[in-house]
């Protein structure tokens, strides 16, 4: 799991048929004080995430997973599955 920011998206007309309907953004990948790790990944959008915004990224079987209940087991390696609010980091 990931901080990340949401930096564009992806248009794929042609596609496996489980992944029909979903939206596709480009994500980079940030450290915890919000600075950008110059890394980018494609993820499925589960929770409607907009340009800019500061999503959680899971990957693996938790993005497989992430689907809603009528789209489960999905073949995709990275999936936004929130919209960061705040970012809080303790100095110990």
């Amino acid at each position: 799991m990931y901080l990340g920011k949401v930096i564009g998206t992806v248009v794929s007309t042609v596609k496996c048929p489980s992944l029909t309907g979903c939206k596709f953004l480009i994500v980079e990948k940030i450290n915890q004080d919000l600075t950008a790790k110059k890394q980018t990944e494609i993820a499925v959008d589960t929770v409607g995430a907009g340009d800019g915004e500061t999503v959680i990224v899971v990957g693996g079987s938790s993005a497989r997973m992430s689907g809603d209940g009528k789209k489960k087991d999905l073949p995709v390696d990275a999936a936004i599955v929130g919209i960061v609010d705040t970012v809080e980091v303790s100095q110990c």
